[in-house]
Protein backbone atom coordinates (compact mmCIF):
# COMPACT_ATOMS: atom_id res chain seq x y z
CA UNK A 1 0.00 0.00 0.00
CA UNK A 2 1.23 3.48 -0.61
CA UNK A 3 2.29 6.01 1.70
CA UNK A 4 -0.81 8.65 2.64
CA UNK A 5 -0.08 11.82 1.30
CA UNK A 6 1.55 13.69 4.16
CA UNK A 7 -1.27 16.16 5.96
CA UNK A 8 1.08 19.48 5.12
CA UNK A 9 4.14 19.92 3.05
CA UNK A 10 6.23 22.87 2.94
CA UNK A 11 7.99 23.13 -0.22
CA UNK A 12 10.99 25.84 -0.79
CA UNK A 13 9.09 28.31 1.64
CA UNK A 14 11.06 31.89 2.04
CA UNK A 15 10.61 34.53 4.04
CA UNK A 16 12.00 37.54 3.88
CA UNK A 17 12.00 41.09 5.03
CA UNK A 18 12.45 44.36 3.87
CA UNK A 19 15.22 46.60 5.45
CA UNK A 20 13.98 50.17 4.76
CA UNK A 21 16.21 53.55 5.05
CA UNK A 22 16.58 56.94 4.20
CA UNK A 23 13.89 59.13 3.80
CA UNK A 24 11.68 57.68 1.15
CA UNK A 25 11.68 54.55 3.36
CA UNK A 26 12.75 52.16 0.64
CA UNK A 27 13.77 48.70 0.82
CA UNK A 28 17.89 48.79 1.24
CA UNK A 29 18.25 44.92 2.13
CA UNK A 30 16.29 42.23 2.76
CA UNK A 31 16.27 39.96 6.17
CA UNK A 32 16.64 36.35 4.97
CA UNK A 33 14.39 34.67 7.96
CA UNK A 34 13.52 31.66 6.18
CA UNK A 35 15.59 30.58 3.14
CA UNK A 36 14.22 27.61 1.17
CA UNK A 37 12.59 25.53 4.15
CA UNK A 38 10.99 21.92 2.53
CA UNK A 39 9.83 19.97 4.99
CA UNK A 40 6.20 17.21 5.70
CA UNK A 41 4.10 16.63 8.23
CA UNK A 42 1.42 13.62 8.18
CA UNK A 43 -1.72 13.27 10.36
CA UNK A 44 -1.45 12.96 13.78
CA UNK A 45 2.70 13.08 13.64
CA UNK A 46 4.61 15.46 15.93
CA UNK A 47 7.36 17.25 13.92
CA UNK A 48 10.03 18.82 16.43
CA UNK A 49 11.48 22.32 14.32
CA UNK A 50 14.01 23.58 17.00
CA UNK A 51 17.19 25.98 16.80
CA UNK A 52 18.66 28.72 18.38
CA UNK A 53 17.02 32.17 18.70
CA UNK A 54 16.52 33.99 15.56
CA UNK A 55 16.75 31.23 13.22
CA UNK A 56 13.69 31.75 11.58
CA UNK A 57 11.97 28.67 13.43
CA UNK A 58 8.75 30.98 14.20
CA UNK A 59 8.52 33.27 11.46
CA UNK A 60 7.97 29.71 9.67
CA UNK A 61 5.51 28.77 11.63
CA UNK A 62 3.61 32.18 11.23
CA UNK A 63 3.90 31.82 7.19
CA UNK A 64 2.73 28.01 7.58
CA UNK A 65 -0.96 29.47 9.14
CA UNK A 66 -0.16 32.68 6.73
CA UNK A 67 0.13 35.39 9.37
CA UNK A 68 3.08 36.34 6.59
CA UNK A 69 2.40 36.13 3.59
CA UNK A 70 5.51 34.02 2.15
CA UNK A 71 8.00 35.55 -0.49
CA UNK A 72 7.97 32.14 -2.27
CA UNK A 73 7.56 28.61 -2.19
CA UNK A 74 4.64 26.53 -1.61
CA UNK A 75 2.65 25.57 1.79
CA UNK A 76 0.59 22.62 0.86
CA UNK A 77 -2.43 21.69 3.07
CA UNK A 78 -4.23 18.58 2.30
CA UNK A 79 -3.07 19.11 -1.22
CA UNK A 80 -4.21 22.89 -1.71
CA UNK A 81 -1.65 25.58 -1.72
CA UNK A 82 -2.21 28.18 0.98
CA UNK A 83 0.74 30.68 0.11
CA UNK A 84 -1.25 32.42 -2.63
CA UNK A 85 -4.63 32.53 -1.02
CA UNK A 86 -6.32 36.23 -0.11
CA UNK A 87 -7.85 36.32 3.22
CA UNK A 88 -11.19 35.57 2.35
CA UNK A 89 -10.11 32.30 0.72
CA UNK A 90 -8.24 31.31 3.68
CA UNK A 91 -10.88 31.77 6.40
CA UNK A 92 -13.00 28.26 5.77
CA UNK A 93 -9.31 26.97 5.81
CA UNK A 94 -8.49 28.49 9.35
CA UNK A 95 -10.95 26.28 11.08
CA UNK A 96 -8.35 23.60 10.32
CA UNK A 97 -5.17 25.00 10.82
CA UNK A 98 -4.30 26.63 13.97
CA UNK A 99 -1.59 28.41 16.75
CA UNK A 100 -0.54 28.14 20.40
CA UNK A 101 1.39 30.74 20.53
CA UNK A 102 4.83 31.45 23.38
CA UNK A 103 3.15 34.07 25.56
CA UNK A 104 -0.68 33.45 26.36
CA UNK A 105 0.21 36.58 28.28
CA UNK A 106 0.72 38.41 25.54
CA UNK A 107 -1.50 36.56 22.77
CA UNK A 108 -5.13 36.67 24.83
CA UNK A 109 -7.19 39.97 24.96
CA UNK A 110 -7.41 41.08 28.57
CA UNK A 111 -10.42 43.19 27.72
CA UNK A 112 -12.18 39.83 27.05
CA UNK A 113 -13.63 37.39 29.52
CA UNK A 114 -12.42 33.98 28.78
CA UNK A 115 -15.19 33.30 27.54
CA UNK A 116 -16.13 35.73 24.96
CA UNK A 117 -12.20 34.76 23.88
CA UNK A 118 -13.28 31.04 23.54
CA UNK A 119 -16.83 31.98 21.85
CA UNK A 120 -14.81 34.48 19.13
CA UNK A 121 -14.18 31.51 16.93
CA UNK A 122 -17.89 30.40 16.55
CA UNK A 123 -18.81 33.67 16.39
CA UNK A 124 -16.51 34.41 12.89
CA UNK A 125 -17.15 31.36 11.59
CA UNK A 126 -21.32 31.74 12.29
CA UNK A 127 -21.41 28.32 14.71
CA UNK A 128 -24.53 27.39 16.30
CA UNK A 129 -26.74 29.56 18.61
CA UNK A 130 -25.46 31.83 21.78
CA UNK A 131 -26.40 28.69 23.78
CA UNK A 132 -24.74 26.27 21.77
CA UNK A 133 -21.51 28.51 22.30
CA UNK A 134 -22.12 28.71 26.00
CA UNK A 135 -21.78 24.79 25.90
CA UNK A 136 -18.86 24.51 23.33
CA UNK A 137 -17.35 27.04 25.52
CA UNK A 138 -17.86 25.14 28.54
CA UNK A 139 -16.61 21.88 26.69
CA UNK A 140 -13.35 22.96 25.52
CA UNK A 141 -12.51 24.42 29.13
CA UNK A 142 -13.17 20.65 30.50
CA UNK A 143 -11.02 19.39 28.35
CA UNK A 144 -7.90 21.37 29.03
CA UNK A 145 -8.81 20.96 32.82
CA UNK A 146 -10.12 24.15 33.99
CA UNK A 147 -13.86 24.95 35.05
CA UNK A 148 -16.94 26.22 33.35
CA UNK A 149 -16.76 29.13 35.80
CA UNK A 150 -13.56 30.17 34.36
CA UNK A 151 -15.40 31.50 31.44
CA UNK A 152 -16.65 34.41 33.69
CA UNK A 153 -12.90 35.82 34.73
CA UNK A 154 -10.37 37.45 32.86
CA UNK A 155 -7.10 36.24 31.36
CA UNK A 156 -5.00 38.65 34.15
CA UNK A 157 -6.82 36.10 37.17
CA UNK A 158 -5.20 33.07 35.90
CA UNK A 159 -1.40 31.98 36.24
CA UNK A 160 0.72 31.07 33.60
CA UNK A 161 -0.09 27.85 32.73
CA UNK A 162 -3.84 28.16 33.31
CA UNK A 163 -3.65 31.18 30.48
CA UNK A 164 -1.83 28.46 28.24
CA UNK A 165 -4.51 25.76 28.81
CA UNK A 166 -6.94 28.62 27.47
CA UNK A 167 -4.82 29.35 24.60
CA UNK A 168 -4.92 25.47 24.04
CA UNK A 169 -8.80 25.58 23.65
CA UNK A 170 -9.39 28.34 21.79
CA UNK A 171 -6.56 26.56 19.13
CA UNK A 172 -9.18 23.47 19.71
CA UNK A 173 -12.56 25.28 19.16
CA UNK A 174 -12.77 24.93 15.51
CA UNK A 175 -11.55 21.28 15.46
CA UNK A 176 -8.32 21.12 13.76
CA UNK A 177 -6.22 19.14 11.89
CA UNK A 178 -3.01 20.77 12.57
CA UNK A 179 -1.88 22.88 15.48
CA UNK A 180 1.40 25.19 15.28
CA UNK A 181 2.82 25.20 18.97
CA UNK A 182 4.95 28.05 18.52
CA UNK A 183 7.31 27.61 21.60
CA UNK A 184 4.05 26.59 24.25
CA UNK A 185 6.20 25.50 27.39
CA UNK A 186 9.28 27.96 26.90
CA UNK A 187 7.40 30.97 29.25
CA UNK A 188 6.62 28.21 31.96
CA UNK A 189 7.95 26.93 35.06
CA UNK A 190 9.34 23.66 34.76
CA UNK A 191 7.06 22.15 36.36
CA UNK A 192 4.01 23.53 34.55
CA UNK A 193 5.43 22.54 31.66
CA UNK A 194 5.54 18.34 31.99
CA UNK A 195 1.84 19.42 32.94
CA UNK A 196 0.83 21.21 29.23
CA UNK A 197 3.22 18.75 27.21
CA UNK A 198 0.86 15.76 28.90
CA UNK A 199 -1.82 17.97 28.03
CA UNK A 200 -0.82 18.06 24.65
CA UNK A 201 -0.02 14.46 24.23
CA UNK A 202 -3.66 13.62 25.14
CA UNK A 203 -5.04 16.10 23.51
CA UNK A 204 -3.07 14.61 20.20
CA UNK A 205 -4.28 10.84 21.27
CA UNK A 206 -8.06 11.57 21.37
CA UNK A 207 -8.32 13.76 18.32
CA UNK A 208 -6.32 12.52 15.80
CA UNK A 209 -3.85 16.37 16.07
CA UNK A 210 -0.91 16.97 14.11
CA UNK A 211 1.66 19.30 15.70
CA UNK A 212 4.58 21.29 14.55
CA UNK A 213 6.16 21.79 17.81
CA UNK A 214 8.45 24.82 17.88
CA UNK A 215 10.96 25.13 20.68
CA UNK A 216 14.69 25.63 21.26
CA UNK A 217 15.25 23.02 23.60
CA UNK A 218 15.95 20.09 22.73
CA UNK A 219 14.95 17.63 26.16
CA UNK A 220 11.09 19.20 25.10
CA UNK A 221 11.15 18.55 21.75
CA UNK A 222 12.63 14.82 22.14
CA UNK A 223 9.97 14.06 24.51
CA UNK A 224 6.89 14.91 22.69
CA UNK A 225 8.24 13.91 18.60
CA UNK A 226 8.24 11.76 15.92
CA UNK A 227 10.65 13.56 13.37
CA UNK A 228 13.14 16.30 14.21
CA UNK A 229 13.91 19.01 11.82
CA UNK A 230 16.88 21.36 12.91
CA UNK A 231 16.95 24.95 11.87
CA UNK A 232 19.83 27.25 11.64
CA UNK A 233 20.09 30.86 9.96
CA UNK A 234 16.94 29.79 8.16
CA UNK A 235 17.82 26.75 6.52
CA UNK A 236 17.15 22.89 7.68
CA UNK A 237 20.07 21.40 8.50
CA UNK A 238 19.15 18.20 9.85
CA UNK A 239 15.80 15.91 9.45
CA UNK A 240 15.19 12.58 10.99
CA UNK A 241 13.35 10.60 13.71
CA UNK A 242 13.96 11.83 16.94
CA UNK A 243 15.29 8.50 17.99
CA UNK A 244 18.31 8.51 15.34
CA UNK A 245 18.43 12.54 15.89
CA UNK A 246 19.47 12.12 19.76
CA UNK A 247 21.76 8.80 18.95
CA UNK A 248 23.54 9.62 15.69
CA UNK A 249 23.04 13.06 14.87
CA UNK A 250 25.06 13.87 11.49
CA UNK A 251 25.34 17.79 11.28
CA UNK A 252 28.43 19.36 13.58
CA UNK A 253 25.52 22.05 14.45
CA UNK A 254 22.70 19.26 15.90
CA UNK A 255 25.55 17.87 17.80
CA UNK A 256 26.39 20.62 19.55
CA UNK A 257 23.01 21.31 19.87
CA UNK A 258 22.61 18.39 21.90
CA UNK A 259 25.29 17.93 23.96
CA UNK A 260 23.83 20.94 25.66
CA UNK A 261 21.24 19.07 27.51
CA UNK A 262 21.65 18.78 30.96
CA UNK A 263 22.82 14.91 32.20
CA UNK A 264 20.14 13.90 34.69
CA UNK A 265 22.73 11.83 36.74
CA UNK A 266 24.78 13.53 39.53
CA UNK A 267 28.59 13.39 38.73
CA UNK A 268 28.13 12.77 35.33
CA UNK A 269 29.44 15.14 32.87
CA UNK A 270 28.57 15.33 29.35
CA UNK A 271 31.26 16.38 26.75
CA UNK A 272 29.77 20.21 25.83
CA UNK A 273 30.63 21.36 22.37
CA UNK A 274 31.01 24.96 22.49
CA UNK A 275 29.97 26.74 18.92
CA UNK A 276 32.93 29.50 18.39
CA UNK A 277 31.49 32.64 17.28
CA UNK A 278 28.17 34.33 16.38
CA UNK A 279 25.47 33.13 14.45
CA UNK A 280 25.83 35.80 11.05
CA UNK A 281 23.26 37.83 10.48
CA UNK A 282 20.25 37.66 7.94
CA UNK A 283 20.82 40.35 6.39
CA UNK A 284 24.10 39.44 5.01
CA UNK A 285 24.09 35.79 5.29
CA UNK A 286 27.51 33.81 4.15
CA UNK A 287 28.26 32.00 1.18
CA UNK A 288 28.40 28.92 1.00
CA UNK A 289 27.23 26.17 3.99
CA UNK A 290 25.40 29.07 6.78
CA UNK A 291 27.38 27.30 9.21
CA UNK A 292 31.09 26.91 8.16
CA UNK A 293 32.01 30.38 9.87
CA UNK A 294 31.29 28.38 12.90
CA UNK A 295 32.12 24.80 12.20
CA UNK A 296 34.67 23.16 13.20
CA UNK A 297 35.26 20.91 10.25
CA UNK A 298 34.36 23.77 7.85
CA UNK A 299 37.08 23.21 4.64
CA UNK A 300 37.44 25.56 1.38
CA UNK A 301 34.91 23.47 -0.27
CA UNK A 302 32.09 24.42 2.34
CA UNK A 303 32.80 28.37 2.10
CA UNK A 304 31.90 27.78 -1.44
CA UNK A 305 29.42 25.66 -1.71
CA UNK A 306 25.91 25.07 -0.28
CA UNK A 307 25.34 21.70 0.84
CA UNK A 308 21.69 20.14 -0.14
CA UNK A 309 19.89 18.35 2.04
CA UNK A 310 20.99 14.27 1.63
CA UNK A 311 21.08 10.76 2.76
CA UNK A 312 24.05 10.08 5.01
CA UNK A 313 23.22 6.39 5.23
CA UNK A 314 21.27 4.31 2.74
CA UNK A 315 19.96 2.07 5.64
CA UNK A 316 18.01 5.57 6.82
CA UNK A 317 16.27 6.89 3.61
CA UNK A 318 14.08 9.69 6.36
CA UNK A 319 17.37 10.68 8.02
CA UNK A 320 18.82 13.97 5.72
CA UNK A 321 21.46 16.24 6.53
CA UNK A 322 23.04 19.31 4.73
CA UNK A 323 26.65 18.50 4.95
CA UNK A 324 28.98 17.81 2.63
CA UNK A 325 30.68 15.71 4.71
CA UNK A 326 30.24 12.32 6.81
CA UNK A 327 31.82 13.20 10.73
Amino acid sequence: MPPAPPLLEVQDLRMHFPVRGGIWRRARAWCRAVDGVSLTLQSGETLGLVGESGCGKSTLGKAIVRLHSPTAGRILFNGRDLAPLSQSALKPLRREVQMVFQDPGESLNARHSVGELLAEPFIIHRIGTAADRTARVAALLDRVGLPASAADRFPFEFSGGQRQRIGIARALALNPKLIICDEPVSALDVSIQGQILNLLLDLQRELGLAYLFIAHDLAVVKHVSDRVAVMYLGHIVELADADTLYRRAAHPYTRALISAIPVAEPGRRSKRIVLSGDVPSPIHPPVGCPFHARCPHATERCRAEKPALRQPDPSRPDHQVACHFDL
